[in-house]
């Protein structure tokens, strides 16, 4: 009889411990969904927050509905399967406005470009453009099954080519391109071996998309630091005037980094002094 008693109480303890056990489990689990709720939302927001911000930096713009344009170019998709075309809309919402004549492009120049931008009002950039602008520097993707926007867990730029990001920075650059207009400025980099790199955005998608009818010259900036491995001589950049369209006159100019950092912080230098 005690034996049996023992094992019946036994068993009870046994049962006991796994209600426990079950419980506790379900709490862990309530609160980690909670947390990454919580988490997942307060991404979507601060990114939301940080987006809307410096689009109300451009007067006359109605950021939501370039939010909500932007938004839907990636939201419920696989993050490897964002077409360029999906910022379609977001083109649409926020066109890009032609400003012949001070127009920059760049390649491996972006510190060097927006240092000497910041400071003198003579160029404008893609990332000095409403939808450059507020998505300069910033991470996000889709997942397949939810409506939520992610910063973190996203494919890198070279991870697949139909990524977000690489995909809404190459269909921004080809819109900005199809506006540029009059004489057309690019700085290129000097320190590496290919100036024009036929790989990069500005050959592969800018400057093939530049027209004679809008476009009557392109003056390539070379800038050139300490131990210069290339300059206006390099071999890449007849590459470019075979590129270009027939009718836009082609010049180059090696101008060191020095220069372009002087002309920045002296305003007194006209812009057409720089180099």
């Amino acid at each position: 009889m005690e034996h049996e008693q023992s094992r019946r109480l036994g068993k009870r303890r046994r049962k006991r411990c796994v209600i426990l056990i079950v419980i506790v489990v379900l709490i862990v689990i309530v609160i980690i969904a909670v947390v990454l709720g919580l988490t997942l939302r307060q991404n979507k927001s601060e990114f939301k927050s940080t987006f809307l911000s410096r689009c109300e930096k451009f007067n006359q713009t109605d950021c939501q509905k370039v939010w909500d344009a932007f938004e839907q170019a990636y939201v419920n998709k696989d993050p490897c399967k964002v077409a360029v075309e999906a910022y379609d809309p977001l083109i649409v919402a926020a066109p890009f406005k032609p400003q012949c004549n001070r127009m920059m492009f760049w390649s491996k120049t972006k510190d060097v470009v927006h240092g000497f931008t910041e400071k003198r009002d003579c160029f404008v950039t893609l990332e000095d453009t409403l939808l450059g602008s507020v998505l300069d520097g910033l991470t996000w993707c889709g997942k397949e099954g939810s409506k939520g926007t992610f910063t973190t867990g996203c494919p890198g730029w070279s991870e697949c080519e139909n990524n977000p990001v690489r995909s809404f920075w190459r269909r921004i650059s080809a819109a900005f391109a199809d506006v540029a207009c009059g004489d057309v400025t690019a700085m290129l980099s000097g320190s590496i071996d290919t100036p024009f790199n036929p790989t990069s955005i500005f050959a592969s998608i800018e400057v093939v998309r530049f027209q004679a009818s809008r476009i009557k010259s392109l003056n390539v900036v070379m800038v050139l630091q300490q131990n210069a491995k290339s300059n206006c001589t390099d071999p890449s950049l007849k590459n470019l005037r075979q590129t270009l369209d027939t009718g836009i006159t082609y010049s180059c100019k090696d101008v060191p980094e020095s220069r372009i950092q002087e002309c920045g912080a002296k305003p007194e230098i006209a812009c057409g002094a720089c180099w």
